[in-house]
Order: C-alpha cells, then structure tokens, then sequence
C-alpha cells in the first residue's frame, strides 16, 4: 500500500523521502546523544560537589579525563587553569562551552530544514499534479469524472506525505531545542559552583601566605 502511495505521488516523492530519511536519522542520534545522562555524567558531578580542598582537585581532573563531552570539557577547562585570576578561569569556561555548544545542537539545523522544506515540497507536487490534471482535462473534457477524481486525489498526496513528514520534524527539532538548553543550564549551573570552590581554594591560599609572611 504504501509503495502504492509512493508511486502515485511523483517524482516528488523521492526527496520527500529523502527527507523523512535525514529527519528520522537525526531524531534518532539526538534522543541517544542528549539524554541526561550521557551528557551530565553523574561521575564528574559526584567529584565535582565532592571537591573539599584543592588536595581533590588531583581526582576531580582524573575522573573528567576519563570523559568525553561538553560536560567534561567545560569542567577541564576550569581544572586546568585553576591557578589563573578567577576573571581568566571564568573566560576559559565560557570559551570552552562556547566551542560545546555546537555538540549539543548538532543536526538540529537538519531537522528545522526538512520542517519548512517538506510542506514546500509537498505543495510543489500538488502544483505538478494539478498541471497535469488540466493537461488532462483540455484532452478528454470534463466528462470523465472518474479520471479526473483519480489524478487530483494523486496530485494532493504529495501534501499530504509533506505535512506528515513536517509535523513530527518541528515536534522533535522544538523538543530536542528544549533539551539542549536545558543541559546548557545545567552545565553552567555545576561551572558556577566549581568556580566558587576555585575562589575559595585561592583565597584561602592566599591567606596562607599572608600568614607565613606575618601580615
């Protein structure tokens, strides 16, 4: 039935299906790739708000290297350049996530494409058809009832397929959006607390030497 459906709507169909394909692809890989917790690994977020001193830094880097992802990344980054004015650390991060960010919102652009190109598409095909309905009807009249009902039912298939392939595309590209600002949040939520340890471990640092120098 649906080769059926398939054949009737043209040449239309092939990039319409072509489209279903890529926006079925890419819905797939984001719902593996953006679940929560394969992006905000509860291993980095354990040692993270584990960090006492900075004797558990030493841990907290070894677990992060032990990841990929924005999340590590982003947590690396700080790590790394602890031992920077809080300004700089604080730049690195944002760097850093700004680099990430593009992870998250991989393919997105794929599915918004398909959203606004299959109704175009489809209606594209409908236009065809319906050429070829008048083309029709110029060479056997209007008597034809039969004919003429069969070829404008074939001409609107391909809104119909286009519309079906649109919906669940904006669906899915407005849902998987959501999502990835929701992680941004949240990794700029767990940067935020690794900076203010940072600070405290610097200030008390700091005044650790004031004190050995007798200030």
């Amino acid at each position: 039935m649906a080769w059926e459906f398939f054949g009737q709507g043209g040449l239309i169909m092939y990039p319409l299906a072509l489209c279903s394909v890529l926006a079925l692809a890419v819905t797939l890989e984001r719902g593996f790739c953006l679940r929560r917790r394969r992006v905000i690994r509860p291993e980095i977020v354990s040692v993270i708000e584990n960090i006492q001193g900075a004797e558990d830094i030493g841990l907290a880097l070894s677990v992060c290297r032990q990841y990929e992802g924005p999340f590590a990344s982003v947590m690396r980054a700080g790590l790394d350049n602890r031992h920077l004015p809080q300004d700089e650390i604080r730049e690195s991060i944002l760097d850093q996530g700004r680099q990430e960010m593009g992870g998250l919102q991989k393919g997105l652009v794929v599915l918004e494409t398909v959203a606004s190109v299959s109704p175009l598409l489809g209606l594209l095909g409908t236009v065809l058809g319906m050429i070829k309905v008048f083309q029709e009807i110029s060479e056997v009249g209007v008597g034809q009832g039969n004919l003429l009902a069969g070829g404008i039912a074939e001409a609107i298939l391909t809104t119909a397929a286009g519309l079906f392939i649109a919906i669940p595309s904006l669906v899915f590209y407005n849902y998987f959006s959501s999502k990835g600002e929701s992680l941004i949040l949240e990794i700029e939520k767990y940067s935020n607390a690794l900076l203010k340890k940072l600070r405290g471990f610097q200030e008390d640092a700091e005044g650790a030497r004031r004190m050995a120098r007798g200030d």
